[in-house]
């Protein structure tokens, strides 16, 4: 079962409040101009002179009848059709609603990287200001997580026994707002390096914990966060294998014996689901090499996972190690448990228009 999107409930609900209805005779404007102004900055590649529709009301359109559930053409326009009257209030729609063939036809010529690039910055930039028309909750840390996701049964090629890799997708997932910024599919692992440089820095950084796995724990990466002043969180394992087995010895028994006693860099979680009882124990030390290398560094995290199964009785225990540019255990701890998310997250995808009827209900309303 997807997880609940925990964002758009609460947008939800701010919506509501606000009044913003397609039988409202004075709505609020502010944030449905805010798309518009962004979708502005989509260029059009079609001739002036054969040109009926602007294409900021096209997109415009399409936008909001997706968020009401239309999953085709047809129903996009049928959407403008039923809501022209409220719709006018945004937009001037000179010429009345596209056909659905008419919206066909210009999201085939539309680039959808740039489609994408004006998305994501507008969600970056003007988040916290649309929560705060809203009247939600905007401060505190941002967490932004990078990881890939396999789809499984996409590498079947039937008729054939050639070996097909399965589709590898790259996201970069805001779990603060439930929200993938990015996405991009990749060839193969050491792909996900370079992209994953290229869109950090395109990203507001400041007040955000960047969390990854060990892949993407390279020196440029926590340069790009740092310079960006961002924190990260990043998994060690053998592609920095001094690193690791440095930090292994360096949490001896005593010392995360000593980090227990003295508390204050210590966190434990105990939680019982599923016949199994999970004891989540986190030992945060100052990080005394490596400063020098590894740009923001402060600490490291040593995490152990130990799980009883109460029908079997059969016991686990994982261990993991972290560098960070953080020294709050509990905001470490938060951090390393919030990246999982990304996993199992039901997707809100700006580039491809969100499915989120959910959120924005009303605007199917009779």
């Amino acid at each position: 079962m997807a997880k609940i999107n925990r964002f758009i409930v609460e947008y939800t609900n701010a919506v509501k409040r606000s009044g913003i209805t397609p039988d409202t005779d004075k709505p609020p404007k502010a944030v449905i101009r805010r798309f518009v102004r962004l979708f502005k900055n989509v260029a059009d590649s079609r001739i002036d002179a054969m040109t009926d529709y602007p294409l900021v009301e096209v997109i415009l359109i399409a936008f909001l009848a997706i968020l009401a559930n239309a999953s085709t053409w047809e129903e996009i326009a049928e959407f403008g059709r039923s809501k022209q009257r409220w719709l006018k209030k945004f937009v001037r729609l000179k010429n009345g609603i596209p056909s659905h063939d008419t919206f066909r036809r210009v999201f085939s010529l539309i680039n959808t990287d740039t489609l994408q690039t004006v998305t994501v910055e507008f969600l970056t930039e003007n988040i916290s200001a649309i929560r705060r028309s809203l009247g939600l909750p905007c401060d505190g840390y941002r967490h932004i997580c990078i990881d890939v996701k396999e789809e499984n049964g996409t590498g079947r090629k039937y008729g054939s026994d050639e070996v097909v890799r399965n589709l590898q997708t790259l996201h970069v997932y805001d779990a603060t707002n439930s929200i993938c910024l990015y996405s991009k599919h990749i060839d193969s692992k050491t792909n996900e390096i370079p992209v994953a440089q290229d869109i950090l820095p395109k990203l507001e950084l400041k007040g955000a914990i960047v969390t990854f796995d060990a892949l993407h724990t390279q020196k440029d990466t926590v340069e790009i966060i740092s310079k960006g002043k961002g924190d990260y969180v990043g998994g060690l394992k053998g592609n920095q294998s001094g690193l690791l087995e440095a930090v292994t010895s360096y949490f001896t028994d005593a010392l995360k014996k000593k980090i227990k006693e003295k508390g204050t860099s210590y966190y434990e979680t105990i939680e019982k689901a599923h016949n199994k009882v999970e004891t989540r124990r986190f030992y945060l030390a100052p990080a005394k090499f490596g400063k020098q290398e590894w740009s923001g560094l402060k600490s490291f995290l040593f995490y152990e996972k130990h799980t009883t199964d109460l029908v079997t009785g059969t016991e686990t225990l994982e261990c993991r190690y972290y560098i960070t540019s953080l020294t709050d255990v509990e905001l470490v701890a938060d951090a390393v448990r919030g990246h999982w998310e990304i996993l199992s997250a039901a997707f809100f995808y700006p580039h491809l228009f969100p499915r989120m009827p959910e959120m924005l209900d009303f605007l199917h309303a009779a």
